[in-house]
Formats: C-alpha cells, structure tokens, sequence
C-alpha cells in the first residue's frame, strides 16, 4: 500500500529531501482531483496530491452523509475505468430510474424515465464520503503517487520550468504540473493571480437526510418554489436525501425551525408527494454561488472541478463537471506524453480548457437561466414556464435530448468517460 506522509507530525522525516521534485503536483485529493492523479497513474509520471485530510475510513451503520451527488453514467464509466467504481458499489451506490420535475407556481411538470431511453437507471446517488474514500483507497495502491496528507499550503512560487508549494511546515513539494483541484475558494487559483466572474445567489442550499412514509420509488423529486428549488434524492436503506435551495430570509426561518416545525414545512413544501417528512440527524447549509474563472491554464498550471467553475446544484452537476474536466485534462496529458511534448506546456493544456471551458460555460448559463425563471412567480411568466415544461415532456425527441445530455450519452466526451 502507498505511504501516506503525516505532515503534522512531530518527528521529522529526516530522510526526506526538503524539495520533493514531481512531474505532476495535484492539490486538493477530494473527489475531482483524487480522480485526475488516478488518471494520470501508470503513465511514468511522478505524481503527487496534497490534500488537508484524509477521507473518513468508518462510519456507524445507518449514518449517511449530508452530502450526495447524482453521478451520471459518464461519471460511472470514468469512475470504473479509474477501478474505484466496485468500491462505491459496494459501499452504497442507489441508482434512480425516474425523476419528477413540477412548477410550484404555474403547475407545470416534465417526467423522465430510463427505460424510455432503454437504459437501467438514469444515475446514482452516492455519498460524497464514499465517493472520495473508494478513489482515496486507488491512489493509496498506485506506487507512482505520493500522497502528502495533512498537509496546508502557505506559499506557492511558479517560474517557467515548474512550481515550487511551500507547505505549513516548511517542506517545499516542486512539479512541472501544478493542477488546483481544492475546491470553489481555491487557494491555488487565488495565489496563481487567476480572476473569476459571477456573483452570489443571495441563497443557500439547506441539506439533510429524511424519512418519507412512502417509498421513494427511486425517483429524484424535485419541486421549483419562488424562493429555489427542493429536491428529494432517493436513498438505499428507503430515506431520501434533500436539497432545499432557499434564499437568505428562507433559509434562516428554515434552520431556526426545530425538526417537528422543519418536518412539517418540508412535507408542505415537497406536496406531500411521499407522504409526510420526518427528517432524522442534522442539518447544514452551505451559499450558493455562480463563480467562473477566467482561464482555466497558464503555463504550468490547470484549475479543474470547483477550482474552475461553481454552477447551482439544481440538476446536480457540479461533480459531474468536475470529473470531465480530470478526464479531459487527462487525456490531454497523454496525448501530450504520446507527442513528446511537455505536459505542462500550453499546446497540452490549452487542449483542455477549449475541450471543457465551452461546455462548462453552456451548463452555468442553462443553470442560471433556470434558477433565475424559476425564482420569479410573476404569474405571465409562471404560466410560461409551466407551458414549456409541459409541452417538453409532451415532445419525445427533445425529452430524449434532455436525457442523453444529463446521462453522458454524448459523442464529444473523453476516453475515459465513452461507453465501455
């Protein structure tokens, strides 16, 4: 198994030399950049990630996280083909076969199925923790990655030829690639002197675990209110995991709420679909934000996943982004290696930001176009929107469209992401 270097402990490595040379120097090791040093792996490349902590090993039984994510199926293929995927299905992966989208205001609603589509499922719901253990426990067997946890970043210094980042205690961790991979208030983006654009919803995202009195169906329900949307994500064990995006005023009336009060608000609010909500354990919230960077690359440097774009958690596809873009950077990387060329040079990195930056763009814009018509319940536009989401699931051809698109069933996508 790969060493995991303890940077707090008290007892030096004296057998460490004090700057750590890497061809590829990934920081942040959670979901996304976990998957790019995978990716990466059995290249001949020298790779590092430092990362603050480690993931959770354990849990008590019946815990679930607060956190989910909706993986698409090209996230799944990029998932299997990193050899992480058996490990989460077996950890709890609960596939969803239908998702129910309805207008509080105009009444509007739009169905999808994936057996229209001839397909088993149209994703899976799965717990952040296990996600990132699964890929964690990958780069832990990969003998070309060093993985340097806890560790905290107090300094980076770039030159023409590579990046030196000086670490909380003093060990200096230099690469040819520096890759930011730690998240939305990337401290490597800020230090690298790369801008981004967009602006806070003035909303935040309430999450939670609760049990309906009827089954889930595994269907993903989701509900557009005037003040953001509600989603209920099935779970395994019967529970469903929820996303109530709520603006300010909402959101602390929400959170100030015991949980008989919050239950109640919750049924009222999802229209009893399930029956009553009973939530079990905490609750948290987190702002939401529309961020972009305005490059993804600069010599020697690639931002990737929350790093380069934060998008609404509407529909879910924050980490799936995320994983194109390690699968893309990837990809350019080895075309990069396969050429000669350097993998730090902006011939390989360029590639990557023209692959991801269009279509990320498209999914910030289609996200906020719908959480901005959505927030309005001036009743001309509620009753167009409720048409459109009508006629939509009245008109197959663009159903399917909708559906493909949400399930990675595209032709442009990278290797590691294309059918299997």
């Amino acid at each position: 198994m790969q060493e995991t270097e303890s940077m707090s402990s008290s007892i030096p490595d004296t057998t460490a030399p004090q700057d750590a040379l890497f061809d590829l120097v990934v920081v942040g090791g959670g979901m996304v950049g976990a998957a790019l040093a995978r990716a990466c792996s059995g290249k001949g490349l020298r790779i590092a990630v430092i990362e603050t902590r480690a993931p959770r090993r354990d849990w008590p039984a019946g815990e679930i996280d607060l956190r989910v994510s909706a993986l698409s199926r090209a996230s799944q293929r990029i998932l299997a083909r990193l050899g992480a995927w058996e490990r989460i299905a077996a950890l709890g992966a609960n596939p969803y076969r239908k998702m129910c989208v309805w207008d509080a205001s105009g009444g509007g609603s739009i169905h999808f199925d994936a057996q229209s589509l001839g397909e088993p499922d149209l994703g899976h719901i799965v717990e952040n923790r296990v996600i990132q253990l699964a890929l964690w426990e990958t780069l832990e067997s990969s003998p070309d990655i060093r993985l340097v946890c806890p560790a905290s970043i107090v300094e980076i210094e770039r030159t023409e030829t590579e990046s030196r980042v000086v670490l909380g205690d003093g060990q200096v961790i230099a690469g040819r690639l520096l890759v930011a991979a730690d998240g939305r208030d990337s401290l490597v983006r800020e230090l690298s002197g790369i801008e981004t654009e967009g602006r806070d919803y003035d909303q935040r995202a309430i999450v939670a675990n609760v049990l309906p009195q009827e089954w889930h169906q595994e269907t993903a329900w989701q509900r557009f209110l005037p003040t953001g949307p509600l989603a209920l994500l099935p779970l395994a064990d019967g529970r469903c995991s929820i996303v109530w995006s709520a603006t300010e005023a909402r959101a602390d009336e929400l959170l100030a709420m015991g949980d008989a009060a919050f239950s109640a608000a919750l049924t009222d609010a999802s229209e009893a679909r399930l029956g009553p909500l009973v939530v079990e354990g905490p609750r948290a919230a987190f702002p939401l934000r529309l961020q972009h960077a305005k490059q993804y690359v600069l010599p020697g440097l690639a931002l990737v996943g929350d790093a380069a774009h934060a998008v609404h958690p509407l529909a879910g596809q924050g980490v799936n982004l995320g994983f194109l873009d390690a699968a893309e950077l990837a990809a350019a990387i080895d075309l990069a290696l396969e050429r000669g060329r350097d993998i730090a040079g902006l011939w390989a990195l360029r590639r990557y930001e023209r692959a991801r930056r269009g279509d990320n763009t498209a999914m910030l814009a289609a996200m906020d176009l719908i959480k901005r018509t959505f927030s309005n319940d001036l009743p001309p536009l509620a009753a167009a929107r409720s048409l459109g989401l009508t006629l939509t699931d009245r008109i197959s051809p663009i159903k399917a469209l909708f559906m493909e698109r949400a399930l990675g069933l595209g032709s442009d996508l990278p290797p590691l992401a294309r059918p299997i």
